[in-house]
Parts: C-alpha cells; sequence; structure tokens
C-alpha cells in the first residue's frame, strides 16, 4: 500500500482524447519526494531542451505534494509545472485552496497534459470517471464566473474547478490559472493553459488517502496546532504586523499600509512616495478595506484566515490575498484603494498576474512619456475608444487591450522584456526590473543586501517570496531584542545561527552588507531556500512555513512528519540530500534549455548603492557551496554526489560541461 500519496498519476492527451490511469514507482517518492521534486523528473525525462511554451510537446503539470490531503495543516498546495512563455524556461507556479487535497481524493498524485485541444474544453474529474467536455459556451468568460458556471452545469456545488479567463484563452504571457481561494498567477503557465485548449479542471474526490503512522501524525500535527494558535495570540515583539504573525503576508487582516506604500515602487517599479501615508490616506483606506473585506477565509486544512471574500461596487465578489491588495492602485498612481480592489476583481476575472500586470501596464505609459510611443498608439478603432487621459481611464483601457491583444496590447500582452525587444528604440532600458524576462517584485532599495543579493542570484522561481523566509530581513537594534528573539528560535539549523543574529546590528561593524560574514551568509541563504524546496516537495504553504519567521513546519519535525506519513522513515541527513538533489535537478532542466548564471542577475537599479567586487566575490564562492562551476552549472561531481549521474550523462554528450 502506498501512504500519503495515491501511487497515480491521470494522464490525459488533449490532442487524441485519450486518458490513462498510470502508476507511478514508489522510487521516484524515496528519490524526489513529490511536487516540485518528482515533477522536474517528469519534464527532464519527457520534456527535451528543444521543446517550446505552445509547442505541443510541453507538458502542463498540475501537480499535488506529498502531504497535501493528510492532516498536515496547511498542505494544500498545487504546483502547476510546464515551459513558460515568459522566460522559455521550465517554470513553476503554486496556488493553495483545496484543489491540491481534491486531487488526492480523487485517486491522483498528478495531473500531466500533453498535446493541444483542436476546440476549447474543461476537464471534468470525479474519481475515476474523467470527461473532456466542450467548453465553447465559456469562451470569453471570466475566471471565477466560469468555475460558478461549472459547478452548476455539473450539479457539483462542491467540486474545486482551477479556470483561466480571457489573458489564457488569448495566450497573454502573464496569464494566471484562478483557483477558488488562490492563484497560480507568476510565469505565464495560464497562457500554456489557454494554448492546450483547457478552459478548466473541475474535479471532485470522494476516495480515501492513507498514512502510515497515523497516531505518530496526529501528535505532531496537534502540537503544530497548538502552536501556530500560540504564535497568532503571541505576535514577535517589534517585528512590522504583517511579519510578526503567522500566514502569507496578513495584508487582508491589517490595513495599515505606511511601509508598502511609502517603500514599494509606484507606477513601473519607479517611484518612491515618501510621504504617501497621510492620516487622511489612512482613514480613507482603512474604512474602504474594512468596508470590502466582508469575512476572513483560509484554505484546506488551515487554521491561519489570509485571504479575504471581497466584494466592491461594479465587479463580482472574489478572494484576495497578499500584496495584490496594492498593486493596482500603486502601478496606476490611483490614490484609492476601492478603485485598486475593484480594478484587482477584473483583472482575477481576466486571469492575469497581480505583480507583472501593473507594472506592464506602468510600462506603456513610461513609453509614451519618453516619446518612444506617440498619441496614434493610443487612439481608438471601430472595435474600441480612444485611451482616457486620466490614471485610472488609461490604465483600464490599456488592461482591455493587453488582454484582448488588440492594437498596441498585443505587444504589451507579451510582458516588459518582449514589449521592448519589438518595440526598440531604447525601450528595452525601460523594462528594468526583470530577471529573466519576468517582473519582480515593486521594490528599488539604498545599499546591495548580500543575503538578498545572493537569493535574487539564484532563485529558480524567480520570485523572492519563494526563497526568502526564516531569516528576519533586518536586526534589532538592542542587544536585549535579539537575546529575547533567539530564545525560543528552536527552528534554525543549530545554534550557531542564533549566536550570529546576536551579533547582528544595524550600524556599525556587525552590519550589512559585511555581517553576517560570507561563509554565514552561504548557510543563511541555503538554510531558506532548503525550506521552501521542502514545502514545494510536500505541498505545504509558505505562509505557515518557509516563507514565515518561527514556524510550524522546521528541519527539525520535517523528517518525522514525512516518515509518519510516508513509513519511508528517513533522517535529517536524508531530508536535507534529497533537497540537494531536487535543487541540482531544478536547475539541470534550465542548464540544458540554454540558462546561464547571467540570466539570473537582479535588476541593475534594485539597489542604489552596489558593490561590485564584493557581489562577485559572494556569487562565485556560493556557486562553489552549491556545487555549480561559475556559469552556475551543476558539476559532474555534485551531480554524481547527489545520484544524478543521468543528468551528468546528458550534460556530458551536449557539451554543457
Amino acid at each position: 500500500m502506498r501512504y500519503a500519496e495515491t501511487g497515480y498519476n491521470l494522464e490525459i492527451d488533449l490532442t487524441t482524447g485519450n486518458v490513462e490511469r498510470v502508476e507511478t514507482d514508489p522510487k521516484d517518492t524515496e528519490f524526489l519526494l513529490g511536487g516540485v521534486g518528482t515533477s522536474s523528473k517528469i519534464m527532464w525525462d519527457r520534456v527535451g531542451p528543444e521543446v517550446k511554451p505552445f509547442d505541443p510537446e510541453n507538458l502542463l503539470i498540475f501537480s499535488s505534494g506529498l502531504l497535501c490531503g493528510t492532516s498536515c495543516p496547511g498542505a494544500n498546495r498545487t504546483m502547476i509545472t510546464s515551459v513558460s512563455p515568459q522566460t522559455d524556461f521550465v517554470a513553476y507556479s503554486m496556488m493553495g485552496g483545496f484543489f491540491s487535497p481534491e486531487m488526492k481524493y480523487a485517486g491522483y498524485d498528478k495531473i500531466i497534459f500533453r498535446g493541444k485541444s483542436p476546440k476549447l474544453v474543461y476537464i471534468w474529474i470525479k474519481d475515476d470517471k474523467v470527461e473532456i467536455r466542450d467548453a465553447s459556451h465559456l469562451s470569453g468568460k471570466g475566471s471565477v464566473e466560469t468555475q460558478e458556471l461549472i459547478r452548476q452545469e455539473l450539479k457539483e456545488p462542491r467540486a474545486h474547478v482551477a479556470a483561466i479567463g480571457l489573458a489564457g484563452e488569448n495566450r497573454v504571457f502573464f496569464a494566471s490559472i484562478e483557483q477558488g481561494r488562490s492563484s497560480a498567477s507568476r510565469l505565464g503557465l495560464g497562457a500554456v493553459m489557454g494554448d492546450k485548449g483547457i478552459k478548466a479542471i473541475a474535479i471532485r474526490g470522494t476516495k480515501d488517502l492513507n498514512v502510515a503512522r497515523p497516531a505518530e501524525l496526529i501528535e505532531i500535527n496537534n502540537w503544530q496546532m497548538e502552536y501556530m494558535w500560540w504564535r497568532q495570540e503571541n505576535p514577535i515583539p517589534k517585528m512590522m504586523p504583517i511579519m510578526a504573525i503567522l500566514g502569507s503576508p496578513q495584508e487582508m487582516l491589517e490595513c495599515d499600509e505606511k511601509w508598502h506604500t511609502e517603500n514599494f515602487s509606484w507606477g513601473n517599479s519607479r517611484v518612491r512616495r515618501k510621504n504617501f501615508w497621510t492620516p487622511e490616506i489612512e482613514e480613507a483606506w482603512t474604512r474602504q478595506q474594512l468596508s470590502a473585506r466582508k469575512r476572513l477565509i483560509s484554505c484546506y486544512n488551515c487554521p491561519i484566515k489570509c485571504g479575504a471574500l471581497i466584494s466592491v461596487p461594479g465587479v463580482a465578489a472574489y478572494m484576495m490575498k497578499c500584496f495584490t491588495k496594492l498593486t493596482y492602485a500603486m502601478g496606476a498612481f490611483v490614490d484609492d484603494l476601492e478603485w485598486g480592489l475593484q480594478t484587482a476583481g477584473k483583472a482575477i476575472e481576466y486571469g492575469v498576474d497581480g505583480f507583472s500586470c501593473p507594472q506592464v501596464v506602468a510600462y506603456a505609459f513610461e513609453l509614451k512619456e519618453a516619446g518612444i510611443l506617440t498619441e496614434e498608439d493610443f487612439a481608438g478603432t471601430d472595435a474600441y475608444p480612444p485611451c482616457p487621459e486620466d490614471n485610472a481611464g488609461r490604465f483600464l483601457w490599456m488592461l482591455d487591450r493587453i488582454v484582448r491583444r488588440e492594437g498596441i496590447g498585443n505587444i504589451f500582452a507579451d510582458g516588459t522584456y518582449w514589449a521592448g525587444k519589438t518595440i526598440g528604440k531604447g525601450a528595452e532600458k525601460y523594462a528594468h526590473n526583470n530577471i529573466r524576462k519576468h517582473e519582480q517584485a515593486p521594490l528599488k532599495l539604498g545599499a546591495v543586501n548580500p543575503i538578498y543579493y545572493l537569493m535574487y542570484c539564484t532563485n529558480e522561481k524567480l520570485n523572492i517570496t519563494q526563497i526568502e523566509g526564516q531569516w528576519p530581513q533586518m536586526p534589532y537594534s538592542k542587544p536585549e531584542d535579539r537575546e529575547a528573539y533567539v530564545k525560543d528560535w528552536f527552528q534554525v539549523p543549530d545554534d550557531r545561527f542564533k549566536e550570529w543574529f546576536k551579533l547582528w546590528e544595524m550600524k556599525g561593524e556587525h552590519a550589512l552588507p559585511y555581517f553576517p560574514g560570507i561563509p554565514e551568509i552561504f548557510e543563511i541563504v541555503d538554510w531558506m531556500e532548503r525550506m521552501h524546496l521542502i514545502d514545494d516537495m510536500c505541498g505545504v504553504c509558505t505562509g505557515i512555513s518557509a516563507f514565515h519567521l518561527k514556524p510550524p513546519y522546521h528541519i527539525h519535525n520535517y523528517p518525522k512528519i514525512i516518515s509518519a506519513a510516508t513509513g519511508m522513515d528517513i533522517s535529517e541527513e536524508e531530508l536535507i540530500k534529497i533537497t540537494k538533489r531536487d535543487r541540482q535537478l531544478i536547475r539541470a532542466n534550465n542548464v540544458r534549455r540554454g540558462w546561464r548564471q547571467i540570466d539570473d542577475m537582479p535588476p541593475e537599479d534594485h539597489w542604489a548603492k552596489r558593490l561590485p567586487e564584493y557581489e562577485k566575490q559572494l556569487l562565485e564562492g556560493y556557486q562553489a557551496y552549491k556545487g555549480w562551476d561559475t556559469e552556475g552549472i551543476p558539476t559532474k561531481e555534485s551531480l554524481e554526489s547527489l545520484d544524478l549521474g543521468f543528468v551528468a550523462e546528458d550534460f556530458e554528450k551536449r557539451g554543457i560541461f
């Protein structure tokens, strides 16, 4: 019997209509656990470097994590894997909600799509019954609207539906996949779903999922739940409110946005408005948020309510969490939170990434202001009116053009990098906030932070929130506060981390950028990434794990949890080796596609003060620490030490080493 997993993947060939339930090899679970780990191996085996994002041979993989559907709190993430249209590299996008556990209860660890449907379809999965259904009547419908229409059509109110909007149908490069209480937004995998002709996937499962040692697992889970409640009732002192408690930053709970609105950048990640958060703005935005927020909600089997049901005039009610609350108002330079929430609701129906989309729209108007684009580019046609002059009106106009790929919007639908290449005339330099052609969080800072520098340079998932986490962003100024912080910091790999933190100061010889020292920085960054990798293999939400300070999941209890759930009995050392193997395979997939270290440099203007020689020393040293050469390619020795000899052989045949 297989424990914690079903032992089966669902394979759907959209070209032929063939559906197959395929038994998986338990050795793959021992080798890479599940989630992103086993999806990376499937991509390695079946999607060669010559395959492009919109080729029929490209796979679209919806994966549960190893712990999804068990009693483990917050184990509800769906990991979606494919080749990104933005980057042309293998990409990983994730969403919470209920979809992943429902997949397990239907009897599948993964749903793997290949080929292309000749017409728009949706997939209906109810346990062993799988249907490819016509979706022509859903063409052009919003992603949230589509979910409800499908539930009504199926007469299955408890079905969970992942859907794309108009942006996905039109292959907008930053199209998202929306699902109930979460969204897989990053890297444009909604465009791949649209290209394959899939409007939605609806799933309902009623089967049991077995675990190896339920009493042992429940005992750990009960402690986790008690600890999570304690953390919520005892916020970390002197920490910003959204980070002082657990949750996928608590933007829906907290109304104080002074830090974000004055430190994150407005427009095309360009302008900081240092005195924006006036008493008048605070009063208005707090009132608007509390009026729009109908109730706080959580994902499957999680006590932390970090999402909210939002209802504002002009758009259907929708679920929101995290920083998207602000991205549209800040991207458009509109000082009205209600407008931002209305626009976010419209964008979710269209199915676009809430980080990329506002920057792309702002980028278009920046090019107009620079004289690179002209009034003619923003003129009307028989199909649509001319672009308005006001900030709110012009933003919505461009959003509509992009998702419909109309006029100038057709160019910007490919994102800032590709739009700059197409337009030319110096437009490329205005696409300034990208890594690997992908828009980053709208944040510009002062002096370079070496910890964040390495995370930006080496993060395969291209999202800083998918690598940062358990090491605080800044030190406490007072020694007694640092002493107090480390007293109950049992999540660290060992006590050396506590000693480094106690010495870390705001100013002086023990301050950034030269403290912690280079060897210590390597261990800190590696630890934070390791925890994210475990989350991604197990399907655990980073909001109660790797992203947060002092979470209920950590390197010391994860082996016990995995062992009790699966019966594999892995040690801490064995789990670390699995994460290293997973990391090298993730990187190898993209090295084979032409990725080199130059592709992962942070935006030049991310920090105002740079230290080129020190940065070079950091990067080259960290590459050696990770078992990579100076191009960021895993070495033959590191691959073979992790039982990835098949990758080394492939690299040798291709002349990559």
